[in-house]
């Protein structure tokens, strides 16, 4: 019988260190600041043991759900250019828009749903979420759903 994987979305401050060790290990890996997976573990203080034990099951959130559909949700206040601006940053980063969708504002808010394709976005999803609570009008800011 097949074995059905189930995740999670969780505060890195309630991981055991060794998954936030092995996390850190990838990212030296994958941007080269070290060539072996000796060196890694031997720099964020894990053995390899715990590495190669843990390497498919810990990723960040923004590589798990990088080049995949997401959808966005923003509460927003009713001022003119605050949807162009949220607008320009998904833009700026490459993100491409397959889906905006507005509720008429009420009460000097509303909401905006953006489903966007994360491809070829340049920063993080973090980054990006980041950005678009900073930007002018937005009251709120999250992700809703990946695919």
């Amino acid at each position: 019988m097949e074995q059905k994987h189930k995740y999670y979305i969780v505060e890195a401050t309630a991981l055991p260190e060794v998954f936030l060790k092995v996390a850190e290990a990838k990212e030296l890996l994958e941007t080269g600041q070290v060539k072996t997976v000796n060196e890694a573990a031997q720099k964020t203080g894990i053995s390899r043991s715990a590495f190669y034990k843990y390497r498919d099951t810990v990723m960040p959130f923004h590589n798990m759900m990088h080049g995949r559909v997401i959808t966005f949700q923003m509460l927003m206040r009713d001022q003119p250019g605050c949807l162009s601006d949220v607008l320009s940053i998904f833009a700026m980063h490459n993100a491409n828009l397959l889906s905006v969708n507005t509720v008429v504002p009420s009460n000097g808010s509303g909401i905006l749903t953006i489903v966007a394709e994360t491809v070829k976005v340049t920063i993080s999803l973090e980054q990006l979420l980041q950005q678009l609570r900073e930007s002018k009008g937005v009251i709120k800011a999250e992700i809703l759903a990946g695919q």
